[in-house]
């Protein structure tokens, strides 16, 4: 059987919250309050993983060219 990466991580991610229950209500009611930074990265593919990791690195640039 071939899964996708993206099928794969859902399919162990699922595996864990069958195991163990109670963390997981814990990590529901986290990742509807604050989003989950996985579940943003998967969804945007490689390209739009490289363009925010771009962003981020030239804004940091721009932040330390302007406090010193």
């Amino acid at each position: 059987m071939n899964e996708t990466p993206e099928q794969l991580r859902e399919r162990l991610r699922q595996e864990e919250l069958k195991k163990n229950p109670s963390s997981a209500f814990g990590d529901g009611v986290n990742r509807a309050e604050f989003g989950s930074f996985t579940d943003l990265i998967g969804g945007m593919g490689w390209k739009g993983t490289g363009f925010l990791v771009i962003v981020l690195i030239v804004g940091y640039i721009i932040y330390e060219l302007l406090s010193s």
